[in-house]
């Protein structure tokens, strides 16, 4: 219905009874009515306080937004601008005056020095031999009583997943992972320039205590997106192998107990454990580089195999896999195809 048919059915029927009346018989609110036949027209808030005759006028109100905006309160609220200034003997007007001010002048916005969101670039660390990349980590570990824990700090070599070092210890401190870090690059032989370390945000990685180190070592240092487990994924996997051994129980009743039970996991970790990420090699054996000779033993015994029984084998002779030759964290999507445009 058109805003002319709206007036003349309105019209009709308002002269013969009231408002409500007439709307009730043509099915429509007054709303409507007052909408259709005398629309709101906008008014400007500034301009009706031009004629108000207790306004602030432009000299006074740009008086006011140069103090807002001076060095001393340019981060401040008006708030605290406003009480600043009282204790100081000031007065220039209330708090939603100063909040219009800033209102008119596309201004009310955070003013506060506050720490904004980050945006952390991906990790993207490569391994091609051992003591290359290694990833270490913190993980609690149930004590004797509820709400007590102790601590097992691990390095792990990510492209033979061996176990290079560990400790136990009662709490997570920047020194005691300082003194694991050191004794375990003197133990590898850790030459400079030599080595990445990655590990994810907690404290101690990020302490100065261990960035400290890592500079004399001149060992690089890299870290993990906050919240982000992936980054970080064979020390969290390595964690997750050994709490969910059948042997690793709900908790440790002192801390004796617990270097015990590391002392025999680890020992089957790098010595036993055939990994299925190192084409189920052992990681000691990667890591001291036998790993061809086992590919060459496997190979023997599977050709000798394959002579007797031909007829069983439809593609040949069998292959032992070799181990993978590069080892990343968080592998770039693009990394084929630029490497298939550089050739």
């Amino acid at each position: 219905m058109s805003k002319k048919e709206v007036l003349e059915v309105f019209i009709n029927v308002k002269s013969e009874t009231n408002v409500s009346y007439a709307c009730s018989v043509i099915g429509l609110s007054k709303s409507f009515i007052y909408h259709k036949l005398k629309p709101k027209t906008l008014s400007c808030k500034i301009d009706k306080r031009k004629n108000n005759p207790i306004a602030i006028d432009i000299a006074e109100r740009d008086k006011i937004l140069t103090v807002m905006n001076s060095t001393r309160y340019m981060d401040k609220t008006p708030y605290t601008i406003y009480y600043s200034l009282l204790d100081a003997g000031i007065y220039y007007c209330s708090i939603r005056t100063m909040y219009r001010i800033l209102e008119e002048n596309e201004m009310v916005k955070e003013r506060r020095r506050i720490r904004r969101s980050t945006s952390y670039e991906k990790p993207e660390l490569l391994a091609t031999k051992p003591n290359e990349l290694w990833s270490w980590d913190i993980t609690k570990v149930k004590g004797p009583k509820k709400w007590t824990y102790f601590y097992l700090y691990v390095i792990i070599d990510v492209f033979s997943r061996y176990v290079v070092g560990y400790m136990v210890a009662y709490k997570e401190k920047d020194f005691l992972a300082k003194t694991l870090i050191q004794e375990t690059c003197i133990k590898q032989n850790i030459s400079k320039d030599q080595l990445t370390l990655h590990a994810d945000n907690g404290s101690s990685m990020i302490s100065k205590t261990v960035g400290e180190l890592l500079t004399d070592l001149e060992v690089t240092k890299t870290h993990s997106r906050p919240y982000t487990s992936n980054d970080n994924p064979y020390s969290e996997s390595q964690f997750k192998t050994m709490k969910y051994r059948p042997e690793f129980p709900k908790r440790f009743y002192s801390i004796n107990e617990l270097r015990l039970f590391c002392r025999r996991f680890f020992k089957w970790y790098n010595n036993e454990h055939y990994h299925s990420g190192l084409s189920f090699m052992k990681p000691k054996t990667v890591h001291y580089g036998n790993d061809k000779v086992v590919v060459e033993k496997r190979n023997k015994v599977l050709s000798e195999f394959y002579n007797k029984n031909p007829e069983r084998f439809k593609n040949g002779i069998p292959r032992a896999k070799d181990i993978e030759n590069e080892v990343w964290i968080n592998k770039p999507e693009n990394n084929e195809k630029e490497l298939s445009n550089l050739v």
